[in-house]
């Protein structure tokens, strides 16, 4: 009989993988902001927001919040990094008006999870309840992420294309999600399952929307994928 926390961890090693390909998906982005020395106009938000959620996850997976978890830490920690590398370069070659908006955003997120991390500690003094706590926060932050590309979704429909939906990103968007819920389900973790499963049913909207929109998609014209930042 195959050891149900030996398939949890080949799972979550893709998983691992899955969503390091993820975190990578801007870096054309960020390669033609470095050539053009510019932000153009391509927005700082979504790299913001994926700092604090790789911070608030990196937290779960920590043994006195929630043990058993490392791989959660690993990718969330690599995550953490390279979200932090892509701010920084938008901060470079940003305008000081945006460098001061990205500034003070990143303090509220250092102050929240800081605030965050004194409570877990000094507040609580059990696993079940710092498990609770820290999961719902998680499971709120994951929730948005994964349903950022909503207004892509109704642009698809709206115009009946999906010139602007890189069919890659849903198809790794979907995967991610339901490695990750198949991940939490061997042994049972509600709050990976919840946001998770949530992403894998996004993954699934939008590749349905590709397959129902892609013979009314006129290629004819050139077009750039729609990133993240321009959500």
């Amino acid at each position: 009989m195959v050891d149900p926390n030996t398939v949890r961890n080949v799972i979550g090693v893709i998983g691992n993988v899955i969503s390091f390909g993820l975190f990578l998906s801007p870096v054309p982005t960020f390669i033609r902001i470095i050539k053009n020395k510019s932000v153009e106009q391509f927005k700082p938000d979504p790299y913001i927001a994926t700092i604090l959620n790789c911070a608030m996850w990196v937290l779960y997976g920590l043994p006195f919040v929630h043990p058993n978890n490392i791989l959660v830490v690993t990718i969330n920690g690599i995550g953490l990094g390279i979200e932090i590398i892509y701010v920084s370069i938008f901060f470079i070659y940003s305008t000081w008006g945006k460098r001061k908006r990205i500034a003070i955003a990143l303090v509220i997120e250092l102050i929240f999870f800081l605030v965050v991390l004194f409570i877990t500690m000094k507040a609580i003094h059990t696993i079940k309840i710092r498990t609770i706590f820290v999961g719902a926060l998680c499971v709120a932050f994951n929730v948005i992420m994964y349903f950022s590309p909503l207004t892509v979704m109704k642009m698809v429909i709206k115009t009946k294309s999906v010139k602007y939906m890189p069919f890659w990103l849903s198809l790794t968007n979907f995967l991610n999600g339901a490695c990750w819920t198949a991940y939490a389900l061997i042994i049972f973790d509600p709050w990976m399952v919840i946001p998770n499963g949530l992403g894998a049913l996004s993954g699934v909207i939008q590749l349905t929307l590709y397959a129902i929109y892609y013979k009314t998609t006129d290629w004819s014209t050139p077009s750039k994928a729609v990133e993240l930042s321009d959500v």
